[in-house]
């Protein structure tokens, strides 16, 4: 359908003629929805996608000794990794958190050149 509009409104563009009152308006309107999504998809959906991923990542890859924190802030070193959770040592002592809740993990300093390096 979309296409079929598309099609003949580039036929009229080369053509030279203007299309008839009736069909501008809502070829047009297709169009500019077309365009709608396919912003949307760039600007929000994509990059949620790829933020969401990289997060999940993230959870596969931690292996105790890692230096984490939380998304409420707690900075702490993974002793233990279950199925869907880790035990992290803080200051006071241990505490299990559910694998969605680690926000990052903190890169060593010695590291840290290293990697730019690459």
């Amino acid at each position: 359908m979309i296409h079929s509009v598309i099609t003949a409104h580039a036929a009229l563009l080369a053509q030279g003629a203007s299309p008839p009152a009736g069909a501008a308006g809502g070829g047009n309107f297709a169009v500019m929805m077309v365009l709608m999504m396919v912003m949307m998809y760039f600007l929000l959906i994509r990059p949620q996608r790829k933020k969401q991923k990289e997060s999940e990542d993230l959870q596969k890859a931690i292996a105790p000794g890692d230096e984490v924190v939380t998304i409420g802030g707690a900075h702490g070193t993974v002793t233990t990794v279950k199925e869907n959770t880790v035990v992290v040592r803080l200051i006071e002592g241990k505490v299990e958190f559910d694998r969605s809740a680690i926000a990052r993990k903190i890169i060593a300093k010695d590291a840290a050149p290293a990697e730019a390096k690459k």
